[in-house]
């Protein structure tokens, strides 16, 4: 690859998307965490936390409660004469635990995928976690029905799905009240049927509306908490269209038009609550703890549904707990698909190289190859040999440029420092020639698409979690050559032995093509190819080895076809021939040609009156 101005250009301003890229989105969040230190900070001083004895707070508290619940449940009295009781449901995928409390899910669990400590991943499984909302207990009495015991349990298991039901009865048998939950999950699916049903639902909710609470607590799932939390986010759809928030950058959103559904992505790990009828309204609010909570964040949603006056009604939800799949969130149809981040906000435009090449590619590779190392080894070959044609024209222009470099330095010598009359002839020059001046520039700008999205790609990819290549742990995470036990600006706690072969052949390519390439008189242009690849070491440290492995590949493979090019393919005698023989040819100037020479002719004339009045 031989890098003339333009190329070196070119190569400038991929540095500068990279480094404006990365360093946007790291301060992005490191003023938000800043920002929300600082509050917890103050939150923490107002309310210092009294010293009490921990039994006989634990009995004070349980008591308390036990009492409020009495009186608050109004005709479910009998209900508080209950205890809590565990009811499990598992198929292929998960596994979950129902409490009668509140007639809910209390954790999920996803075989599928296991955690540090090898345990399996459990979503929703805190006490902050909840499904509920409000029903009448009395006159002038109501109560969140998280805080009931519901005491009819019912379980129904098939071969194709398990249906368990909580109920909740009034002791009025002359006019019975009661609410069902109905939960039903089916053979090898993620998704959890949630049906409210109520009889007497005119008393039970006030003005026909049910004002339902979803409280959902994002833990920790991976080794870097901060990468972690800068790639989780908010998704919804209302109107039938989808739209969605990075968690760093808000902390709530309103609702004035039907939503279909609210849900988090965490990276890896998504939980959607879904209104088969559409909640009417409604806000969600979340916040992101200190990174010594090992929690990514606490998301409130308070969503309305409108009911039709009746006394009996049903509201059918869903509730989804699952991995970050493309292909498991697209077969419901709903837009889930659309909140994995294969190209968002100003970079969506790769979204469909993801979706249309990369993707496809990388999962037939996937569906042979064991190993998702070799996977990604030859998803790099391939995607080299596709844009090949765009190399090869790089390096073509690069050798015209060399050819034509002895008329250049003669215009230079000619012409000394007027670099505006060294312009024009050097467009003269290309136009004769038959050279494009651009050509080795665009073909590395058009590359950086596919950068892109394989950037979005590897680090949504929940394939490549916890998979291992060489000495990498988990590919979807950096792997830790040295660990340094403290953090070192911009550089982190650890260095990347994936990162430092990523430096060390991009310097070899460097060196190579600079080897091949005239001297500089700009010092930015004439040493920029060296200071890019330092600028990797600090870019790609923190990122996954899926995405530093590939680029080592793709390195490998640049020096390899520079070589084979450079030494057998090109000819630089039959590019000299052709250039003589493109000069012989009638020469036509295009009207950007025309209007970009009389430009510079008027700016020579400009440029040369004043010296001409001081004579």
């Amino acid at each position: 690859m031989k890098f003339d101005r333009n190329t070196v250009i070119g190569f400038v301003v991929l540095a500068a998307l990279f480094i404006a890229y990365f360093f946007y989105t790291s301060k992005e969040q490191s003023a938000y965490m800043k920002k929300k230190a600082i509050e917890d900070s103050i939150e923490n001083a107002k309310h210092p936390k009294p010293v009490l004895d921990t039994v006989t707070s634990k009995t004070d508290s349980l008591r308390l409660d036990s009492l409020s619940r009495i009186n608050n449940e109004g005709v479910f009295k009998t209900a508080v004469i209950d205890s809590e009781r565990l009811v499990y449901a598992e198929n292929d995928l998960v596994k979950i635990a129902f409490t009668n409390k509140g007639g809910q899910p209390k954790w999920i669990e996803l075989k599928k995928y296991k955690n540090q400590d090898s345990s399996f991943v459990k979503l929703a499984g805190t006490d902050f976690d909840k499904i509920t909302y409000n029903i009448n207990t009395g006159p002038n009495s109501s109560s969140p029905v998280s805080d009931i015991l519901f005491s009819e349990i019912d379980s129904v298991k098939t071969p194709d799905s398990t249906v368990i039901q909580f109920t909740l009865r009034s002791k009025d048998s002359s006019s019975p009240l009661s609410v069902t939950h109905r939960f039903v999950l089916k053979k090898n699916d993620y998704m959890l049927g949630f049906s409210i049903m109520m009889n007497g639902a005119d008393k039970l909710l006030t003005q026909n509306t049910l004002n339902l609470t979803w409280q959902y607590r994002a833990a920790q799932q991976e080794s870097d908490i901060s990468f972690e939390k800068q790639n989780t986010q908010i998704g919804y759809v209302t109107n039938g269209e989808f739209d969605y928030h990075t968690a760093v950058k808000r902390s709530e959103v309103n609702f004035d038009k039907p939503v279909k559904w609210i849900g988090i992505r965490q990276r890896f790990f998504n939980a959607f609550l879904v209104a088969n009828d559409d909640f009417s309204s409604g806000k969600m609010e979340w916040t992101m703890p200190p990174d010594s909570a090992r929690t990514i964040l606490n998301s409130t949603a308070m969503m309305q549904i409108k009911l039709p006056p009746s006394m009996n009604a049903t509201i059918p939800l869903e509730i989804f707990y699952g991995p970050d799949d493309f292909h498991v969130l697209k077969k419901y149809d709903l837009q889930f698909e659309k909140l994995i981040n294969l190209g968002q906000g100003l970079y969506a435009f790769v979204r469909p190289v993801n979706r249309f090449l990369i993707m496809p590619i990388f999962d037939f590779l996937a569906g042979f190859i064991g190993s998702y190392g070799l996977a990604i080894a030859l998803l790099t070959i391939i995607i080299r040999l596709l844009i090949s044609p765009l190399t090869y024209t790089s390096y073509l222009s690069g050798a015209k440029m060399k050819v034509l470099r002895p008329e250049i330095a003669a215009l230079k010598a000619k012409y000394g420092g007027d670099q505006q009359q060294i312009q024009m002839e050097q467009m003269k020059l290309f136009r004769e020639a038959g050279v494009n001046p651009l050509g080795g520039c665009i073909p590395a700008l058009l590359q950086i698409p596919i950068f892109f999205a394989l950037y979005s790609f590897f680090n949504s990819n929940v394939a490549l979690r916890g998979q291992s290549f060489l000495w990498a742990k988990d590919l979807s995470a950096y792997d830790v050559f040295i660990n340094f036990g403290v953090k070192v600006p911009l550089l982190g706690s650890h260095l990347s032995l994936f990162t430092i072969l990523a430096v060390v052949t991009s310097f070899l390519i460097s060196l190579y093509s600079m080897s091949m390439t005239p001297d500089q008189s700009n010092p930015l242009l004439k040493y920029m190819p060296y200071i890019f690849p330092v600028f990797l070491l600090f870019i790609f440290n923190n990122l996954p080895s899926a995405l530093t492995w590939y680029y080592t590949v793709s390195n490998l493979i640049t020096l390899a076809i520079q070589y084979v090019i450079q030494t057998y393919i090109i000819d630089h005698d039959k590019i000299l021939a052709g250039i003589q023989e493109n000069r012989k040819k009638p020469k036509t100037k295009s009207k950007w040609q025309e209007k970009f020479e009389q430009m510079q002719e008027q700016q020579k004339r400009l440029k040369q009156t004043p010296q001409k009045g001081k004579r």
